[in-house]
């Protein structure tokens, strides 16, 4: 890895999927207020899907995080995703759509559902750490993306803020500094077993994006 640090080795190790994710043309379609009703009715019912296994995981970063002050910011992250923010915007913006927030799991959501699922059962951290990390600094890099001013929809508007700002930026570079931390002491099979988790969980962010386009 020479002098970068582990986070950043692991997203280049996963170019050019990682660009892909964050220049996606849906994602872009987001940032401008222009991606189609029954596009993001499609993207947001299957993204509800891992509402509860997201939660399950960050359960099984506190439960698993060597450290006292790592298990801190995935308790209030954990308050976040399950009590207010997301799950908030998810049923405002699935009533507004005509959308429901159950429906039969496309084949790109149940692979990625079952690989939040393995690792939380594994209670490996440094994969947790992995998964949670590829999930929300590739959904930092699509939303930063985002010009002013942001789209008059709420549907587009609050799915950009939600994924952009000083807090969520701090909570990605919390995430990015556990897996530098945790890099520092791994021999290079488990780097390397770290490494294929992450990409693997890019590519399904791809294939998920992907899931939105007409």
């Amino acid at each position: 890895m020479n002098e970068r640090s582990f986070s950043e080795w692991l997203r280049e190790q996963c170019e050019p999927e990682w660009t892909a994710v964050v220049t996606h043309p849906f994602a872009m379609a987001i940032t401008t207020g222009t991606a189609a009703d029954d596009d993001m009715r499609r993207y947001l019912e299957q993204d509800f899907q891992f509402v509860d296994s997201f939660t399950a995981l960050l359960g099984a970063a506190v439960a698993s995080a060597d450290t006292f002050e790592a298990r801190v910011p995935y308790g209030r992250f954990l308050g976040q995703v399950a009590t207010t923010e997301e799950k908030t915007y998810f049923h405002r913006a699935l009533a507004k759509l005509g959308g429901r927030t159950e429906v039969p799991l496309e084949p790109v959501t149940a692979a990625f559902r079952q690989l939040m699922d393995e690792v939380r059962t594994q209670q490996d951290y440094p994969l947790i750490v992995a998964v949670l990390c590829v999930a929300e600094w590739c959904y930092l890099g699509w939303a930063s993306r985002a010009e002013a001013p942001l789209p008059e929809s709420f549907v587009h508007r609050e799915w950009i803020e939600l994924h952009e700002g000083a807090e969520f930026r701090g909570w990605v570079a919390f995430l990015r500094g556990e897996l530098d931390r945790l890099g520092a002491g791994l021999d290079e099979t488990r780097r390397h077993e770290v490494l294929d988790v992450f990409r693997l969980a890019v590519e399904l962010e791809r294939a998920f994006f992907d899931l939105a386009m007409p």
